[in-house]
């Protein structure tokens, strides 16, 4: 009886877990990853997301510098299919929006005028844009006619459109940390590998190096770097400086990761064994001891993603990063700095949960990744 039961349970036993012990490393992050829900789920919304910003002018209803002081402060507008009189309409409207003062607070107000009805249009003719940056065009998503305006996630002080200023900024938020930590990744590679490997006096410089730049707090290193970048420069200029800014600061932390990864492998065998072959120090550096923690690079990566994104966001928050007629979702939050802004005109603060869901799903993918990195989880 216990033999059959061993060899039943042999036979049921998944088929997966024997071709695990002679897959490679990507193939077994790959398997382990797909079990990670949250992960998988994570890696879906940021794809959604880049692709919400790589498309944005297409997207969006309304151009960046687009503007109408007649709608300052609109609320969000509603998608309706049932007008005020009850009947049905299979293409959603909206209602036009008619001004007036509240006679307390003499504030500016707007209601919908059930007497005007909109309805929305896709592919319709706006202003004009480079698609991907290259092609030509004047075609967006949706719209509809004039004089109706669509405001789905209301209006700012100038009366710009904010939910075309969210998919616009999310060009910037999006990339520039990408671009950022792709700097400092190569950065952090080359020099925090050539520190580990030479050791010597070459190790003890650029470790003084890295311990004078991370010294300096973060806030006034970020006021002095933003103040040598010179006012009223266009706007890929500035996004330029801002990335090599977020380079310089960020790359000092895998630097040092990396020298102690390759402190702890240049004396395996493997690694003495090509030395007295003869291979050349770049090809040992590159081929026989960065495969040794690539995983860990990538998880290390995708996790300093996040806090680049909020170091753009408090940049621009605070003036200090991208300016206008630029536009980020930082640049956006300025407007929720005063408490009465945002008791009066909530959908101000829409721009935060975009910051948040995008950190979030970040730091679950991140999660997924060093679980799916970690050679001791089964």
């Amino acid at each position: 009886m216990r033999r059959f039961g061993r060899r039943q349970a042999a036979a049921t036993e998944p088929a997966i877990d024997k071709d695990l012990n002679y897959s490679s490393q990507w193939r077994l992050m790959y398997v382990r990853f797909k079990k990670h829900k949250l992960a998988r789920v994570s890696l879906v919304i940021l794809a959604f997301l880049y692709a919400g910003a790589l498309f944005a002018q297409f997207l969006a209803p309304y151009g960046l510098e687009n503007y109408d002081s007649k709608y300052v402060n609109a609320a969000p507008m509603k998608l309706r299919f049932v007008d005020a009189e009850g009947k049905f309409h299979i293409r959603p409207f909206v209602y036009g929006l008619k001004s007036g003062r509240d006679p307390e607070t003499m504030r500016k107000t707007f209601t919908a005028d059930t007497e005007k009805q909109y309805r929305l249009q896709f592919f319709v003719k706006g202003e004009k844009y480079k698609f991907l940056g290259l092609i030509p065009s004047s075609t967006h998503l949706i719209g509809v006619k004039e004089p109706g305006r669509l405001f789905l996630l209301g209006t700012d002080s100038l009366g710009r459109d904010l939910f075309s200023r969210i998919l616009l900024g999310s060009q910037v938020s999006l990339s520039i940390p990408l671009v950022g930590v792709g700097i400092s990744f190569v950065l952090g590679l080359i020099i925090g590998g050539a520190s580990g490997y030479f050791g010597g006096w070459v190790d003890a410089v650029i470790q003084r190096v890295i311990e004078i730049i991370r010294s300096f707090p973060t806030l006034p290193l970020w006021m002095a770097l933003s103040a040598a970048i010179p006012p009223r420069i266009p706007v890929v200029r500035m996004y330029f400086y801002i990335v090599i800014i977020f380079a310089f600061i960020e790359w000092t932390g895998l630097a040092r990761v990396v020298r102690g990864k390759f402190i702890s492998l240049k004396n395996e065998d493997y690694v003495v064994a090509a030395k007295i072959a003869g291979v050349s120090d770049s090809k040992i550096m590159v081929k026989h001891l960065l495969p040794g923690f690539i995983s860990y690079l990538v998880v290390a990566t995708t996790l300093a993603i996040p806090g680049m994104i909020l170091a753009e966001t408090a940049m621009s928050f605070l003036g200090l990063g991208i300016r206008s007629p630029a536009t980020s979702w930082g640049v956006l939050l300025q407007e929720a700095q005063k408490i009465d802004n945002i008791a009066l005109y909530p959908w101000k603060i829409i721009p935060l949960g975009t910051v948040i869901l995008t950190v979030l799903t970040f730091n679950f993918l991140g999660d997924g990744l060093r679980d799916a990195a970690d050679p001791y989880k089964r």
